[in-house]
């Protein structure tokens, strides 16, 4: 599995606009909805979701980023976008530094392995400083889209 076979291109917000966490979420998932990727009629539920998720334990893992993630009945496959604030939100990470990078990951229910899946990939990507540090200081779609790729290949070298 490759981060390029669940995260929507177009969804991608290399400026979020949103400046708390919840707002972040609700963007995120707004932003996917606006793409195809879910149902708008979903948006509300799956924030939701999401928010409720982050209230028992945040995912924001330190380092500037955070992963939030969730299943859903109504998502029939694997989906994932990426959020980028150059001012830095309160995720209320571990390390309590801001996050700036947002990876918001939704799944089927029904599929709990590509979830797991999506997640290892997800996390080995953000563990290598140069990732984080090139998917911060990428201010457009293009860019992030093209660190993807490029991360990509590198996994498969």
């Amino acid at each position: 599995m490759k981060l390029s076979d669940f995260i929507v291109n177009d969804a991608i917000v290399a400026e979020l606009q949103a400046t708390d966490r919840d707002g972040v979420i609700r963007e995120l998932v707004q932003s996917l909805a606006d793409n195809g990727a879910i149902d708008s009629g979903d948006v509300e539920t799956v924030a939701k979701i999401a928010i409720k998720r982050e209230n028992e334990g945040t995912t924001g893992f330190g380092k500037g980023v955070a992963v939030p993630h969730v299943k859903h009945d109504s998502i029939g496959k694997l989906i994932a976008t990426i959020g980028r604030s150059s001012t830095g939100i309160d995720f209320g990470s571990l390390d309590r530094a801001p996050v700036f990078t947002v990876v918001l990951l939704i799944s089927s229910k029904e599929d709990p392995d590509a979830h797991l899946a999506a997640m290892e990939q997800i996390f080995r990507h953000l563990q290598r400083d140069n990732f984080r540090r090139f998917l911060r200081q990428a201010d457009t779609r293009d860019a992030i889209i093209d660190l993807i790729n490029e991360a990509d290949e590198i996994s498969a070298a």
